[in-house]
């Protein structure tokens, strides 16, 4: 925690008084000499001095200003107020928030018999007291002395009209009665801090000395007088700055030498005091230094990737997060959005070769208007944020939508329409081009040589594809076409004497050349065999297939099923084929197995 210098925030700033001596017109007023009420030459207070104040001639003013100029190159200028007032108030108006550390201030004239000195926070709008002075606290104010109650809220220490000039008033605002631990928490700035200072002098008191007898008019002697007016204390930073700068004075020059009031933050924080954080700078709340522990409670920056120049914090996502980050990005640039600029906006995709924080990390979408479509799942995405792959017609592939599946023919604004074929057809024609063979592959076996298959087919388009893994069937189903076992009587199913029947999530389907492999998430097994059976990831093997891509069953990746079938235990594999029983899950279709398992197959 960082503590700005102390200074006299009455330096350079002028107070304002309900009276000054002369303001109307030129007066006539006494006042014995210091010297004598100092060193008691003479008997009583010697004789008196008479002589005369104008506002108007600089060798006979004694303006408020005088109170707050700088007392070692004037020590003998002061403030006086009008004759004859009794109820004088001295007030001193910030242009923001300080802290206040203690006030002196030095008559010249014998101490009020009463005074009190008053704090704003709110710019003059409501008073509080910091201190009641009296020389009977009870009497005047119904207040103990705290010469008395420690911590009392008056004192008769600096009442007394002894001595008659140069008598010091002083108020601390940390004392032993305030003790304050952490000068930035709540409770030191209810007390510390101001925006404004008044004296109330509310009862005047002449000095012991004055004869009674003394020729001149007693109302010449009645006035208050004040050589200084000291004010000690600081910038308020809550903890994040040790230095101001002048940023609040209204006129330039006009307050030289003042204490400036503007922090110079530190933290990663900002505004006039620091009370705030820095544009960028908001993933967690904003804290004072804590002044007991010294700990910084720096403001953390946001996590915005370079696309972003503020941030705001955001509560509800600072509890979501478990109070470790709140922060949300402002504005996010470079066609990036989300609390922390880490997606790319509709009709963008990240370009995975470049860092996160590239300006050119986002590239817009490349979609064939003809071939793609405008409304998906997430309605304003043109293509998908991480692959750049378009969303397209009924039919259509490619990247860009561009083309035609292969099956399908006739690419226009309604996509592409099923080849009415076996196999493939021509894309512009529909006409068909050959049939489409139908195998059974045992574990091992090898696909029939080519020269059983039409001539105008390559090897490529008898394996799947890189990007699709076993995805035809659910692209176009209509190409895939199975015989599949039915769940049938209690004695059918327990006569297939299936090795296991597991719940599974099929994730993805693989061609091996040789054979397929199936790969699913295991997540319930109702019955295993010799080979062991556990809740994770494993392969499974089909036993048929086309050459489209189709196993048989049919096994759609992203769906759940209920898969009862035979094992290898020699190789340990779980295989497939047109004699198991695979259906989408479906609760009462588990439970109903489960029971048949449990009671029925004995």
């Amino acid at each position: 925690a960082c503590n700005p210098p102390v200074g006299n925030l009455a330096t350079g700033r002028t107070p304002v008084t309900t009276t000054t001596c002369g303001q109307n017109s030129t007066e006539l007023y006494c006042f014995y000499p210091e010297h004598n009420l100092l060193h008691h030459i003479s008997p009583g207070c010697g004789q008196p001095r008479c002589t005369k104040c104008n506002t108007n001639q600089p060798d006979n003013s004694h303006l408020p200003a005088d109170m707050t100029d700088d007392f070692f190159t004037n020590p003998t200028s002061w403030w006086q107020s009008a004759q004859g007032v009794h109820r004088e108030e001295i007030r001193l108006d910030f242009e923001t928030e300080f802290y206040l550390t203690h006030v002196i201030a030095v008559f010249k004239s014998p101490r009020p018999a009463a005074m009190v000195l008053e704090r704003s926070q709110d710019y003059g709008q409501t008073w509080r007291p910091y201190k009641y002075f009296s020389i009977n606290c009870t009497a005047t104010f119904g207040l103990q002395d705290d010469l008395i109650e420690e911590g009392s809220m008056c004192t008769s220490r600096y009442s007394d009209a002894v001595p008659c000039t140069r008598g010091e008033v002083i108020y601390r605002a940390l004392s032993p009665a305030n003790r304050i631990e952490d000068p930035y928490s709540p409770e030191a700035q209810d007390l510390l801090k101001l925006t404004n200072l008044r004296l109330l002098l509310l009862k005047r008191q002449e000095c012991p000395c004055h004869s009674s007898g003394s020729v001149e008019k007693p109302q010449r002697f009645a006035h208050y007088a004040i050589y200084d007016l000291i004010i000690r204390g600081s910038c308020f930073c809550n903890g994040h700055a040790e230095e101001c700068s002048v940023g609040f004075l209204r006129e330039p020059g006009s307050c030289v030498g003042a204490v400036p009031g503007k922090c110079v933050c530190r933290h990663n924080t900002a505004g006039h005091h620091c009370e705030k954080c820095a544009p960028l700078y908001n993933d967690q709340p904003w804290k004072p230094g804590d002044g007991k522990t010294g700990a910084p409670n720096e403001c953390r920056k946001c996590r915005c990737h370079n696309h972003a120049e503020s941030c705001h914090f955001d509560l509800s996502v600072w509890l979501a997060s478990g109070k470790r980050s709140g922060g949300v990005c402002d504005s996010c640039k470079h066609n990036t959005e989300g609390h922390r600029c880490q997606r790319c906006k509709p009709g963008f995709y990240r370009d995975r070769g470049k860092p996160l924080s590239s300006p050119e990390v986002c590239k817009p979408c490349a979609c064939q208007p003809t071939g793609s479509v405008n409304t998906t799942f997430s309605s304003s995405w043109r293509c998908h944020p991480r692959t750049g792959f378009c969303y397209c017609k009924p039919g259509v592939a490619g990247p860009s939508c561009d083309r035609c599946l292969v099956g399908y023919w006739g690419f226009g604004e309604n996509g592409c329409q099923p080849c009415d074929c076996a196999r493939d057809c021509d894309q512009r024609t529909g006409t068909c081009l050959n049939g489409e063979p139908f195998f059974n592959i045992p574990i091992g076996g090898r696909i029939p040589d080519l020269v059983q298959t039409p001539t105008n087919e390559s090897q490529e388009e008898w394996r799947w594809n890189d990007h699709e893994q076993g995805f035809s069937a659910l692209r176009h189903p209509e190409k895939c076409v199975c015989k599949e076992k039915v769940l049938g009587s209690v004695s059918d199913f327990c006569q297939m004497k299936y090795a296991y029947v597991i719940k599974a999530r099929i994730l993805s389907a693989h061609d091996k050349g040789t054979h397929a492999e199936v790969v699913v998430k295991v997540k319930k097994v109702l019955k295993s065999g010799k080979v062991k059976i556990a809740r994770s990831n494993r392969s499974i093997y089909p036993e048929s297939w086309t050459n489209r891509g189709c196993t048989c069953p049919i096994l759609n990746p992203g769906t759940d099923y209920l898969i009862a079938g035979q094992e290898d235990s020699r190789t340990g594999k779980l295989l497939v084929n047109m004699n198991s029983l695979v259906k989408p899950w479906k609760a009462y279709l588990g439970k109903q197995v489960s029971d048949i398992l449990r009671t029925g197959c004995k």
